[in-house]
């Protein structure tokens, strides 16, 4: 059972008063079924940076894909099962369903020999916050084990998410369209 993320929008009335103009949960709800009890909830997306404030009431109708829309940013809520259970039953279909799923079957980068199915690559600078649990974050050439409290910056590198402990992880993501290349 995928847990609710509660998501309050605030902004201005039309007096320019501070209010909660939505609180409910999160619509946009993404699950994988190869994997259960994984969802990637979306909370928010901007269309450029700097984002707008005003005006704006809902995003989340903008097309889901992992990335962010081109100068843009998603912040997602993201619950990540103990992989034991399935793991070893993944094969590359359902991969390939889950990316797809996502809206980004491009950013795919498992398959023979990588280090884990769910490898993915998208042009992002990511600020990952492990909220509850354990994970270890899989790399092309080195693993990270990740506690509660521990920060990521993703800065557009190959990697996966492995929870290989007996309880749910919880992540935290906040991504933002990136170029690859020297300032």
């Amino acid at each position: 059972m995928v847990k609710p993320v509660r998501r309050i929008v605030a902004g201005n009335d039309d007096s320019g008063k501070a209010v909660a103009l939505s609180d409910g949960p999160s619509p946009d709800v993404r699950t994988d079924p190869a994997r259960p009890g994984f969802a990637a909830t979306r909370v928010w997306v901007t269309e450029e940076t700097p984002a707008r404030t005003r005006g704006i009431r809902e995003t989340l109708d903008l097309p889901h894909t992992l990335e962010p829309p081109r100068n843009g940013s998603v912040f997602r809520y993201v619950e990540f099962p103990p992989e034991a259970g399935y793991i070893d039953k993944i094969t590359q279909a359902d991969v390939t369903t889950y990316f797809e799923s996502m809206g980004s079957p491009g950013a795919s980068t498992g398959g023979e020999g990588a280090p884990h199915p769910y490898m993915q690559k998208t042009q992002t600078f990511d600020f990952c916050y492990i909220l509850e649990g354990e994970i270890t974050l899989v790399l092309d050439k080195e693993e990270v084990d990740l506690a509660e409290g521990d920060t990521v910056v993703q800065r557009g590198s190959s990697h996966a998410w492995s929870n290989r402990s007996d309880k749910p992880c919880i992540v935290i993501m906040s991504s933002h369209d990136a170029v690859d290349g020297a300032a």
